[in-house]
Order: C-alpha cells, then structure tokens, then sequence
C-alpha cells in the first residue's frame, strides 16, 4: 500500500502495463502498425480504410473486451466512480471520439506508441491530453460536478 494512495494497485498497474506494452510490440513487430485503439476502433467500424485489415481490427478491439472481461473475473474488481448523469459520459465520449479523429490518434497510439519512439508530436498530443484532462477535472468539479 502507498500512504498517500491507500486505494492504489501497484502490482494490478504493473501487470495491465506490461501487457499494453507487450500488446503494442506484437502489433508492431507483427504487423508493422502502430496500436492506436481509436485508429484501430475506426478500422474496425468500417469508419477509415487505414490500418490492418478489418477482421485483424475488429479481432484487436474484441481482445480489449475480452481482457476486460477476464480481468473482472479473475482479479478483485477496481472501484471506480463516473460523472453524475449520462449526459457527462455522452458530452465526453463525443469529445474524446471528436479529439482523437483531429489530433490523429489517442492516449495509446500517442502516449504509449508514439512516446516510446521520441515521436514530438506525440509528445505535444500526450502533453495536451493530460492538461485538458486536469483542465476538464477542474472545470467540472467549479461547476459541481462532484469529480474528485
């Protein structure tokens, strides 16, 4: 346990780490593609004829699913806590989704593939998505929205 972070998981964080990054090195090594979920998402959706193919695509995104599922079985759950109200998560998702089409890629294709390879405009991107963040957190929380 770390006393300033009695609910962290350290051991859960490295282990989920581990494989996002064995993940985006098999993706790479494998298909010579960068492992951009939103990228990859779109693909997948028929929304972009760029990247893998479209059955390499949809067999990526239902691996995150599938990953999830497994994770909540067989590790004690992570509590988690979300805006008030479905609007917040609608406005959001819409954003994000928004964001990631413009600034070409998310936090895994910028933050985890992009950084690893000294990429500078991945690099700008992760530098912004943790300000807006930080800025959205803050925002809210002024307008009462209860993030903490």
């Amino acid at each position: 346990m770390i006393a300033a972070f009695p609910d962290a998981q350290p051991i859960e964080g490295l282990i989920g780490g581990v494989l996002i990054g064995l993940a985006a090195a098999i993706m790479l090594v494998g298909l010579g593609r960068i492992a951009g979920v939103s990228g990859i998402t779109a693909r997948a959706a028929g929304l972009t004829q760029s990247g893998p193919s479209r059955i390499v695509a949809a067999l990526f995104v239902f691996g995150l699913l599938l990953g999830g599922a497994a994770s909540h079985q067989f590790i004690t759950p992570i509590e988690s806590t979300f805006p008030p109200g479905l609007t917040w998560l609608i406005i959001g998702g819409l954003i994000t989704g928004f964001g990631t089409r413009m600034g070409s890629g998310c936090t895994s294709g910028h933050g985890v593939c992009g950084m690893s390879r000294f990429s500078q405009r991945s690099i700008v991107s992760t530098v912004t998505f943790i300000a807006s963040g930080i800025a959205t957190v803050a925002i809210v929380n002024a307008l009462g929205g209860g993030w903490s």
